[in-house]
């Protein structure tokens, strides 16, 4: 019986991707404007992203030098001089991002609907910015406690310890408790391994999922899942 829910942040409840294309190229342009690639800048941030927050999840380096790394080798790629002062760069970077965080449409009523649930939210970003996140879409209060590595003890998805914690930070075993995200990886497959149900949020129609694993295209499919599982 599943008697809670953990939903990833960026990608499912917000639309983080949007957020970061707009304020990337919004960087871009006021450092360059007209700048031949600008409109290869979205995807090229992105493909930073996973690789650096990697790094930092692994120990490797801390929070803020990821983001000077990403910059860095953002600026390489795009052959932009980097700038003197690439803490604050990427702040102002930081800052266009924020401009863009907004929930997407089917996010409040899917919260609402699983309130007889234990909720949470389990991400991979740092604690601080995802609890922003979190308020600054509309769901402060209403969807359970944000965990991210930092609160459990350094596992970020998709070590199996991430999963177990975050099912105990809700009190329940993880065989109770339904993970739904947008990544295969970390909100699909890792769950599973660690004895927690899964299903994958496809908001674009990239395929099919594993075999065994139940597949939404929306939130608004969610509720009737949940009842089915």
């Amino acid at each position: 019986m599943i008697r809670g829910i953990l939903f990833d942040l960026d990608g499912t409840l917000m639309d983080h991707r949007s957020a970061a294309d707009a304020g990337i190229t919004a960087w871009v342009s006021a450092r360059s404007p007209g700048h031949p690639r600008l409109a290869e800048a979205g995807a090229l941030w992105e493909a930073l992203e996973e690789p650096h927050l990697a790094a930092w999840h692994a120990g490797e380096c801390s929070w803020q030098e990821q983001r000077r790394r990403r910059v860095r080798a953002f600026c390489a790629e795009l052959e932009l001089a980097v700038p003197a002062d690439v803490d604050s760069a990427f702040a102002d970077f930081a800052e266009r991002y924020r401009h863009g965080w907004s929930a997407y449409p089917d996010a409040a009523g899917a919260v609402a609907a699983s309130a007889a649930y234990r909720l949470g939210v389990l991400t991979n970003g740092s604690q601080a910015m995802q609890e922003a996140k979190v308020r600054a879409i509309g769901l402060d209060g209403q969807v359970g406690p944000v965990l991210t590595g930092e609160v459990l003890d350094g596992h970020f998805k998709p070590s199996a310890g991430s999963y177990t914690r975050a099912a105990a930070a809700l009190g329940l075993p993880p065989e109770e408790v339904l993970l739904v995200g947008d990544d295969l990886a970390k909100d699909v497959l890792g769950p599973a391994a660690a004895g927690m149900r899964s299903v994958w949020l496809d908001r674009h129609g990239i395929g099919q999922p594993p075999a065994g694993f139940p597949r939404i295209s929306s939130l608004a499919e969610l509720p009737g899942l949940v009842t089915s599982i």
